[in-house]
């Protein structure tokens, strides 16, 4: 199933989607009981398809990534999170902010957290999956790389406003059996930056929850973002960076297209 959150006669509204511009709207919360119903809305405007508990972000999480970062493998996942300020919708702008013009991409698969996680083993992981989204970890890599700004830490590069776009939709996990067998690629201005497949993950995704649910619980609703492959503009020469007019879209097999337009920020 296709979930989205969209906009329709000016009411948020949680469906399932038919054809991209329709949806059955479904009754009740996707963390609990719910259903599809019959009704049946125009989507007019396409939402982040969750308002996420927690953005839990993985770096380093590819291994051809490693290599064009200069970094070794790590030995255990990496965590950082960015703040709920950096939800973005799709098709909605990524601002360029005032005090950075070193903006990247990062096309990842994000994981959406189903139900409580603590202490699940590797073999129950997928067990606490709703399903799988898009995700552009958008980064100012002078304030994610550079102490000199007062940053030098991944939380604060990735954290300004509209750096995070979700969508279009969520896939339920029933549709999507093995979360590291996908391609994906990010496309900047019609030009291929990344293609790579979800299987060189470092960690894998129950890898990752059983990691992550050890130290703390994931909460239903968290979205996992689960790292990006090789390709990203700061390791390329010259390096490539996102500017005013560009047109940035993450596409992953079987989950659809994330796109959104890069402006600069009023």
């Amino acid at each position: 199933m296709r979930i989205v959150r969209f906009i329709s006669g000016g009411q948020t509204h949680l469906g399932e989607d038919v054809d991209g511009e329709f949806a059955r709207i479904i009754d009740g919360g996707l963390f609990g009981q719910w259903r599809v119903t019959d009704q049946m809305f125009k989507i007019e405007k396409l939402l982040a398809p969750i308002v996420p508990t927690d953005i839990l972000c993985i770096g380093i999480n590819y291994r051809e990534h490693a290599a064009e970062s200069g970094s070794g493998i790590p030995q255990n996942p990496m965590l950082f999170i960015k703040a709920s300020n950096t939800l973005n919708n799709p098709l909605d702008p990524i601002p360029i902010p005032m005090r950075s013009d070193k903006i990247d991409y990062e096309g990842e698969l994000a994981v959406v957290i189903g139900k409580a996680a603590k202490h699940v083993s590797r073999d129950r992981a997928l067990d606490y999956v709703f399903g799988y989204t898009i995700a552009n970890d958008v980064s100012a890599r002078d304030w994610q790389r550079e102490k000199s700004l007062g940053g030098g830490q991944f939380a604060r590069g990735k954290s300004f406003d509209g750096f995070c776009p979700l969508g279009p939709c969520i896939v339920t996990k029933d549709e999507i059996p093995n979360p590291n067998a996908l391609k994906l690629k990010t496309i900047l201005n019609g030009n291929v930056m990344q293609d790579h497949t979800t299987a060189d993950m470092i960690f894998d995704v129950p890898a990752l929850i059983e990691s992550l649910s050890s130290t703390m619980t994931l909460r239903p609703g968290a979205v996992l973002l689960t790292g990006t492959p090789q390709g990203v503009g700061f390791a390329r020469t010259p390096p490539v960076w996102m500017k005013a007019g560009d047109t940035v879209a993450v596409e992953i097999e079987k989950i659809g297209t994330l796109e959104n337009p890069v402006t600069a920020e009023t």
